[in-house]
């Protein structure tokens, strides 16, 4: 929009596709055929990919409202608590780190990428040996 000089033309707007006809340019040509195809194509894909985000998430929902204090569902929700914190990164937090057995600070701070492994200490940074005898 901005290249053909269009402002004020919101495309995520629901009947944007149906104003698409009656921008002009700066001109006040219509939008070249090729690009408005183009434009329609990547609304219609913007579309899709929102209501299949939104059909993820309501299954989501559904889950955790199905068995809402068991297992993971309460960890979730107690996540979703804190200020700031979406049931989906809560979500992924609980699958992707809290269900794995780490046993101690260390190992959560390795698993976020915030320090090394044991084998990156101090300045010499050390290859692993599998199976070598000393």
């Amino acid at each position: 929009m901005s290249r053909l000089g269009i402002r004020g033309f919101n495309p995520k707007l629901k009947k944007a596709a149906e104003r698409l006809e009656d921008l002009r340019t700066p001109e006040d040509e219509p939008i070249p055929p090729n690009t408005l195809a183009e434009l329609r194509r990547d609304m219609e894909r913007r579309r899709l990919v929102r209501s299949q985000i939104r059909d993820i998430e309501d299954a989501r929902l559904g889950r955790l409202e199905k068995a809402p204090g068991d297992g993971p569902h309460a960890m979730v929700r107690l996540l979703a608590r804190v200020i700031g914190v979406g049931i989906e990164t809560a979500d992924m937090l609980v699958q992707e780190v809290l269900s794995r057995n780490l046993r101690d600070r260390r190992a959560v701070a390795r698993y976020g990428g915030l320090t090394g492994s044991p084998d990156e200490s101090g300045k010499k940074r050390r290859e692993k040996r599998a199976g070598s005898i000393r």
